[in-house]
Formats: structure tokens, sequence, C-alpha cells
């Protein structure tokens, strides 16, 4: 039996990339049915050019995750209900700076609505639901796959939001064949250095950037936590693996680096990948925070300043589960210090580029 796929989040920069790859590997595609927001649905059909499909297999279907089934024509719902087998459910406000309110109704009423309309469907093998890493929130220590309510705080809506989000898709784990894939810190592609958004440790580039005629830029806090960083590409290659195995199903993955570099080391080789010098001095991160507290001044730099959070939380993200199932699979977290160059060249050619930059408030 061919399969029928449907996806949340398009043309967000994750989404776009699993369909392509999922496209390129073949997985007896019959059709895929991608879910956009009215307004976004120009831009969904531009993206389109860029997939190697044929058009006949792929259908646009408007909609709004936050609604009943999802806002999708009614006339439309018995032959999705019949037919789709996976369901790939990205669709998120990811900012870090995100308002509560926005993110309590897309991150965690937006789940609920697509948990509901995933139960309507029949024929289902797979519905994978994209969490995060960083669900853990402010807890230290060894982070474990299994782990999620541990009475955690967070640093963020975002995380807050995504960890009720996922206690929500537990809760129908027993009733539907369900992959939870935890990222790290989504950066470009390992190779090409592509992406399409300059956040995480982008702002750091950033930084350095609207720094460069300094000759002294400093350390901020110790450096001695995880930075935790995932090229896109092995995100997207162990995800579609998952998602197609059954020894994934009612499994949590941490797609997190399994031996990350501390802070301290991703700050000095990004700076001397695109600089050429080293840091020098420290500057506690107390006094960093209290700088970007004056909006020209985060604009300018084009840093968040919960950003700085993640300079501070000394976790570290078991991958036990990940590892064992990708084994014989060839996929593999490449080291983050054979990735630095083509990222750095990526973003040193399209740093001009605004619509990969955040807007910084």
């Amino acid at each position: 039996m061919k399969n029928n796929y449907f996806f949340t989040g398009f043309p967000g920069f994750i989404t776009s990339s699993l369909l392509k790859e999922l496209v390129k590997e073949e997985h007896q595609i019959n059709h895929i049915y991608l879910l956009v927001l009215p307004q976004t649905l120009k831009q969904a059909e531009e993206s389109l050019h860029n997939i190697p499909i044929e058009s006949s297999k792929l259908t646009i279907l408007t909609g709004d995750i936050t609604k009943k089934d999802l806002n999708i024509a009614s006339e439309l719902m018995p032959i999705l209900q019949e037919s789709i087998t996976h369901v790939f459910h990205l669709a998120a406000i990811y900012d870090i700076a995100v308002p509560k309110s926005l993110a309590e109704k897309i991150n965690v009423h937006g789940t609920k609505m697509v948990n509901d309309w995933v139960q309507t469907l029949n024929n289902l093998k797979r519905y994978v639901y994209f969490s995060t890493a960083y669900v853990s929130g402010r807890r230290e220590g060894n982070i474990l796959e299994t782990d999620l309510d541990e009475g955690q705080t967070f640093k963020n809506h975002y995380e807050q939001t995504k960890f009720v989000a996922e206690i929500e898709v537990q809760k129908i784990v027993s009733k539907v064949p369900t992959t939870i894939i935890r990222p790290g810190i989504v950066k470009g592609h390992s190779k090409t250095g592509a992406t399409i958004k300059f956040d995480g440790p982008y702002f750091m580039l950033n930084m350095f950037e609207a720094l460069k005629a300094s000759p002294y830029i400093p350390y901020f806090g110790s450096g001695r936590v995880e930075g935790n960083f995932v090229p896109v590409d092995y995100v997207i290659s162990a995800t579609i693996y998952l998602a197609h195995v059954d020894k994934a199903i009612g499994q949590t993955y941490h797609l997190t680096d399994p031996s990350p570099y501390p802070m301290r080391e991703v700050y000095r080789m990004l700076m001397k990948e695109y600089l050429n010098q080293s840091p020098k001095a420290t500057v506690p991160l107390s006094v960093a925070k209290s700088f970007l507290i004056i909006p020209p001044l985060r604009k300018r730099l084009k840093i968040e300043r919960e950003g700085l959070d993640y300079f501070t939380c000394k976790s570290h993200y078991d991958t036990t589960n990940a590892v064992r199932d990708l084994e014989g699979s060839g996929i593999q977290c490449p080291d983050f210090k054979e990735t630095v160059a083509k990222m750095v060249e990526y973003y040193r050619i399209h740093k001009d580029d605004e619509t990969k930059h955040i807007q910084i408030k």
C-alpha cells in the first residue's frame, strides 16, 4: 500500500526540508497534503517550485490548526480520513520571545486540535509530533528522552507551551501510533549551510557582524554549558527514517548532538571563522542582559535578550534511544566543528537579506 502524507507547518524551514527529503527518498508516495494558512497560500505555492514532485501527487489545503477539524473544507474530510497514513505536525510558534497568549493558542490549543483530528483517521500508520529538547525548561543535569514532567520551570513561553503541548500528545500515544521528535537548536544544512532563518547560534554571528570594527569582543558568561546545535539535514534524515520503522512507535527521541561542545568553544569557533580573531576577556551574563534591555541595542546587535538564557542552563540531553534506533541507518549527527565553515560562509553571503533575520523588538 502506498502512503499518503499530511504536513502542518509548510512552508516553514523544517517542514520544507522534510518534504524535499521525503520526495527524494520516494517512500512509496501516493499523495502529499500540505495544510497552510490562507494568508500563506501564495508563499506556499512559490515554495513548491523547489520540490521535485508531480503536481498531481500534491495538494495544498487551506486551513487553521487552531480550529475544529483544522478548518479543512468539509467535503474533503471523508477522503482524508480514509487515505492519510502519515501525519507530520510541525506548525508552531518557535520564537523564544513569543508572547504567552499567542504561544498558547498555536502551540497548545493548535496541538490539541491536531490530536483530535488524527484520531479520526482510519488508516494512520504514524503521527510524528515535533516537540523540542527544551521542554526540559530550566532542569539541569542529564535529561532522558523518557523524561517530561519533572516539576521544571521554564526560560520562556515557547518552552512552557511546547511542554504543555507534548503532555497533550502523550495522552493519545496509547490510541495513535505516535513518534515524538525533540530536536536541539536547529541550524543550517551541514554541507551547504543553507537556512531560512538566522536565529539560535546565528545570534552570535549577528553580534560579530555588528561589532566587527571592535578590536576586543568578549565572551559572555563562563560558557561551560553545552551548545546543542544540530544541522537540519540530520534532524530531517533521522525523522524520516524513524517515521517509517515500527520500533519508533510510542518512542520519544532527542535529536540533539550526542557530543556537544561547551558554549564557550562554539562561540570561539564561530568568531575565529567569521572574524579570524579570538574573544578577549569575559563579561558576566548579568551585565550583557542588562544592556540588552535597551531596544535600540538589541536591534543593532540583532540578538533576542532571551537567547542569553541558553548560556546558563547546564543540561545534557541523553540520546540513548535515538542512537540505538538509528543504528544501521547510516544517520549520525555531524561534529559541529566540521559544519562551522559552511555555516559561516552561508551567513556571510546572506547576512544582508532581511527576510532571513527575525524581527527584534
